[in-house]
């Protein structure tokens, strides 16, 4: 196999109530708060993360950008990828707040653009996503100082840009991911980043493929990241007994609450996570070393890489083959999985932000 290039490597804040030491059993220690959440940032950029996602979900957790600016003076070194929700936000404001978070961070700003609704609104996909597609435009005009001038179906604008400007005076990357053909056209339209979340080998291809064909045809190329859940111990049984573990207590009705109360639930990315889940094995593993056990306490990425160091590095690199170049990592308690992590598998893995 040919040298792969450096990869980046993120961790992920549970802001969204999604911490657990058994899935679908609440603890009150592990619930969304500002310290709580801080304390997996502190770890993350401790251990060597170069990346760490801030999820967001209206119903769940706390505030994102809230969050963001009150952890970014904290950061050293590591970048913020901070999720939008591009349906609850006023594009021009949510520009400035986003070019002041640069700021703070001294240009180590990225961002996960989510194709939301406005709460207590239900749009259909194709102009849900065409709204998405405009505020990836202005926000990225905005964010390279440019006029906004904009004739849309969901926005009309022809003013000037922020008086607030990027350390660079450019507009952070873009991540954004989707399975749907309208995720998938907006994706080629207007990210940077493509991400995706677990799948069998082939079909991780597959999208890959796809994705750089529908790029190429706007004269556009992307970047492809991987979410995706990790359990890493010294050896592949101990892996396998946590998995175990983490569903131990669960209940399948409290199970399916926790499936539908976020807000992607019907989305075709969650249809593809169950499909997978439910052609696994006995033990819930769909191929070597992918577990699909997380997705019955979870929607959205539903599936964790089970191994021992070694096992998990292999199927990081057999992605990286593949074209991915970044991956975001979470696992259960989040902040003693990423000191797990950080201490098994990262100080073994040529990585670096995938922007610099």
């Amino acid at each position: 196999m040919s040298k792969l290039p450096p990869c980046e490597v993120s961790w992920f804040s549970a802001l969204c109530d999604d911490d657990y030491e058994y899935l679908g059993v609440p603890d009150p220690n592990l619930k969304a708060s500002f310290a709580h959440c801080r304390n997996i940032a502190l770890a993350a950029e401790q251990g060597g993360f170069d990346n760490i996602l801030l999820p967001s979900g209206y119903a769940l957790g706390i505030d994102t950008i809230a969050f963001a600016g009150g952890i970014a003076p904290q950061l050293k070194r590591m970048r913020l990828l901070v999720a939008v929700r591009c349906g609850e936000m006023w594009p021009p404001q949510l520009a400035r707040q986003l070019a002041t978070l640069d700021q703070m961070l001294a240009g180590r700003l990225t961002i996960n653009i989510i194709s939301s609704e406005m709460p207590g609104e239900a749009l259909p996909s194709e102009p849900r996503y065409g709204r998405t597609v405009e505020v990836m435009h202005l926000l990225r005009a905005a964010l390279n100082g440019e006029r906004l001038k904009h004739k849309g179906a969901h926005y009309r604008f022809d003013l000037d840009p922020p008086g607030a400007r990027t350390l660079s005076g450019k507009a952070p990357p873009f991540y954004f991911g989707g399975l749907s053909e309208d995720a998938r056209d907006a994706a080629a339209e207007a990210a940077d980043v493509y991400l995706m979340w677990p799948d069998r080998m082939s079909d991780v291809q597959n999208i890959v493929t796809d994705m750089k064909a529908r790029a190429a045809k706007r004269n556009r190329k992307l970047k492809f990241g991987y979410r995706v859940h990790v359990i890493v111990r010294e050896t592949e049984a101990e892996a396998r007994a946590y998995a175990r573990r983490l569903l131990s207590r669960l209940d399948d009705g409290a199970g399916e609450a926790i499936r539908k109360r976020s807000l992607d639930h019907a989305s075709v990315g969650v249809r593809r996570q169950a499909e997978i889940r439910e052609a696994s094995d006995d033990d819930g593993f769909t191929e070597e070393n992918l577990w699909t056990g997380i997705g019955r306490a979870r929607s959205g990425c539903g599936a964790a890489i089970v191994g021992d160091p070694d096992q998990v590095l292999k199927k990081l690199n057999a992605y990286r083959a593949l074209g991915i170049e970044a991956f975001i990592l979470s696992g259960y308690p989040h902040a003693a999985e990423c000191d797990l992590f950080a201490r098994h598998v990262l100080p073994k893995l040529e990585h670096g932000p995938l922007y610099k």
